[in-house]
């Protein structure tokens, strides 16, 4: 029995007999559309809604989440892996009782874990998915091979896009990349898209209409609408602020929209979680990897 194996036996074993997180994965074609922005405003909106919610910064190579929110955490989830860290060491309060989790050298690090490592981690994994009712994993942007990963692990998928030419080609570019991935399941991941910095709700339903019509003919990829958020000159202010928009400028049109995407995805939860967690996502992540670099080898 090898690893990966292992790793299996012992999340199902697990995940049949308690209740877990819902895991909301959130993406774009390319960096800069408001990607990480969303996770943030997202996170608060949820937890104003009553759901206990944790951030992990999955984005490797950038630090957005943190100086988002103008918090350094003085660990990461390599401090967990290696140092000895238990898991709420590593979680970082945030505003509105949100809690963020840096990926850091951690991320990149997973797939050289031991056998010992991988069952450590998976069960400090298990402690989060009780601490928390939803968690947002904000990854990367565009089509790196660490993005794709964690993508094709998640069963439910927010696909962030602007007006911009290359925001819309990105974006089908990432969905055909991961579509062509052998461990994609198109039949159990259920992809949302929001429309950022529209006009109007008539400009991001036409965004998302050009965009989910190619989806759907060439991929045969259904993909839900969650909604716009408007452009808006608050949410650049409350960026140079380092102070969520949902707390800067809770009136502002940008904010009452994010509300409005909270209160969709919330209230698709019965339909749309598939209720694996965050240890199930891992479990999945890391069998990639190691059919990936067997591949390799």
């Amino acid at each position: 029995m090898d690893q990966a194996d292992q790793l299996r036996k012992l999340v199902s074993k697990h995940t049949k007999v308690r209740k877990v997180s819902r895991v909301i994965t959130v993406t774009s074609g390319k960096g800069g559309v408001g990607k990480s922005t969303l996770s943030v405003n997202l996170a608060i909106s949820l937890a104003r809604l009553g759901k206990r919610v944790i951030i992990l910064d999955a984005d490797f190579g950038l630090a957005n989440i943190e100086v988002m929110l103008g918090i350094r955490p003085q660990y990461n989830l390599a401090d967990l892996m290696f140092r000895g860290k238990d898991l709420k060491d590593i979680i970082t309060p945030g505003p509105e009782n949100i809690g963020f989790i840096s990926g850091g050298s951690g991320i990149q690090e997973l797939s050289r874990l031991t056998r010992d490592q991988v069952i450590y981690l998976v069960s400090k994994l298990y402690e989060l998915d009780e601490m928390a009712d939803v968690i947002i994993v904000d990854t990367g942007a565009g089509i790196a091979d660490s993005v794709l990963e964690f993508l094709s692990a998640s069963n439910e998928v927010l696909i962030v896009a602007t007006l911009e030419p290359t925001s819309i080609t990105d974006a089908y570019a990432l969905l055909k990349t991961l579509n062509r991935k052998s461990d994609f399941s198109k039949d159990s991941t259920v992809i949302r898209m929001v429309a950022n910095r529209v006009k109007n709700s008539e400009e991001g339903e036409g965004l998302y209409r050009q965009l989910s019509l190619v989806v759907d003919k060439f991929l045969g990829i259904g993909m839900e609408y969650l909604g716009d958020i408007p452009q808006d000159q608050n949410s650049s202010k409350a960026i140079m602020a380092q102070e969520p928009l949902m707390i800067s400028y809770p009136g502002s049109a940008a904010s009452k929209s994010i509300a409005k995407i909270a209160q969709k995805i919330a209230q698709a939860e019965p339909a749309a979680s598939s209720g694996s967690g965050i240890t199930q996502l891992f479990n999945r992540w890391m069998k990639s990897i190691y059919k990936k670099n067997k591949k390799e080898n």
